[in-house]
Parts: C-alpha cells; sequence; structure tokens
C-alpha cells in the first residue's frame, strides 16, 4: 500500500524505545504547528513489540481532540517540523502519524494501534494530563503512559507499571476498541531507506510510488 506524501526527516537508525529528554518548545512553534484531525474525538494507545518473541518496546499515545498530539514518554522520534514539550509532540498530520508508526515497525519490531472513540471533553482531558506529565525518565514510557492515562475519566483503572504488553491487554478491555496492526512488510515503509536520507533531507513517497527527496 503506497502512501501519499509521506513526509520523514532522517533519524539516528537504532530504535532506542525508552530514552528521556527535557524539551522546551516554543508557545509560537506550538502554534504554528497545532493541526486539527478530522473524524471523531478519539485516544489511540501504541504498543511497540519485539519479534518474534513478543516483548513489549515501547508505550505511546496519541490523542484527537481539538488537536492532534501524541505523547511519546522517553521516546526517540523526533523532527525539526514536530514541536515537542516534554515528550508531547504537536502537529500529528496524517504524514506524521504514519512516519511515526513506520518508524517503530521494523523487522524486529510491529506497532499495535489500538483505538476508543470518547468525547471531546474527554480527548481534552487527556491532552491535559500528558502535558501535565512532564519528561520521562528512561524505561518510563509505559509508567507515565498509564499515569497520564488514568487522571482521565473513563481510564482510571489504566496500569502503571513497567510493561507495555500489560497496559495494551487493560486497554483492549474498553468499550469500543478498535485495532490496527502496523509492520514493515510495506515496500512504501522501507526504514532503511528513509533513515539513510541525511544532512536534513525531507524525503516523501509520491503517487509514483517513488520517494523524492526535498531540501
Amino acid at each position: 500500500m503506497q502512501r501519499r506524501a509521506f513526509l520523514a526527516l532522517a533519524l539516528p537508525a537504532a530504535l532506542a524505545a525508552c530514552g528521556s529528554d527535557n524539551k522546551w518548545a516554543s508557545d509560537e512553534s506550538i502554534r504554528r504547528a497545532r493541526y486539527v484531525a478530522e473524524g471523531p474525538p478519539s485516544i489511540t494507545l501504541f504498543t511497540v513489540i519485539g519479534i518474534p518473541r513478543g516483548e513489549g518496546g515501547h508505550s505511546a499515545v496519541m490523542i484527537n481532540g481539538s488537536q492532534r498530539v501524541i505523547y511519546d514518554p522517553a521516546g526517540s522520534w523526533e523532527h525539526p517540523a514536530i514541536p515537542e514539550r516534554h515528550d508531547v509532540l504537536y502537529g500529528i498530520t496524517p504524514n506524521f502519524r504514519n512516519f511515526y508508526i513506520d518508524y517503530h515497525a521494523r523487522s524486529t519490531y510491529w506497532v499495535a494501534e489500538d483505538t476508543v472513540q470518547v468525547p471531546l471533553a474527554i480527548a481534552e482531558a487527556a491532552i491535559r494530563s500528558v502535558e501535565r506529565q512532564g519528561a520521562s525518565n528512561k524505561s518510563f514510557c509505559a509508567v507515565n503512559t498509564g499515569k497520564a492515562l488514568s487522571r482521565v475519566p473513563g481510564f482510571e483503572g489504566a496500569p502503571t507499571g513497567f510493561s507495555p504488553l500489560k497496559l495494551r491487554e487493560w486497554f483492549l478491555t474498553l468499550p469500543g476498541v478498535t485495532s490496527r496492526r502496523h509492520m514493515d512488510g510495506d515496500p512504501a515503509n522501507n526504514h532503511d531507506v528513509l533513515l539513510r536520507q541525511k544532512g536534513g533531507a525531507i524525503a516523501g513517497y509520491g503517487r509514483d510510488g517513488q520517494l523524492h527527496v526535498m531540501r
């Protein structure tokens, strides 16, 4: 399946699933990046799962409310067009959502995308909760994802342990969850190609399925 206008910046090849940072983007950069997604408000749990042993590698949450953000505690994904404050990534357009998923899906990992629709007020509460969580220490991705979710009405039962798999098992018990599985078997999701793009080049897949480089 070919993806349209898929934008990505070169990133380190290693999947550092949980490493801390203390980034604080400016108000202006967050305002400029703001993206309002189509579709109903929702909360999505991303779980990166190892192949072939099935171990949990990373947890993150995408929230679609008055804007779409990803809470990526101790994550390694970044892009100069995406402002970040304490693990909250702003401006998650469809292209950047795709690249976030594709960055984690590779020969040794697949990505579970589990989504539940919520009222707008709940999505807004989730955004506020991840914004107040603060920067995460190494290996605390599942811990802090669970903590942030547990402050949201209807999600109070979220576990706060170190296991991304246990967090996902709980999330799947929520009413109305829909799930998608992302593997690294699609030529248009070729991380090796994307990760070789150096020097600030931005690469995207056009309608012809070919990788085009822009600066």
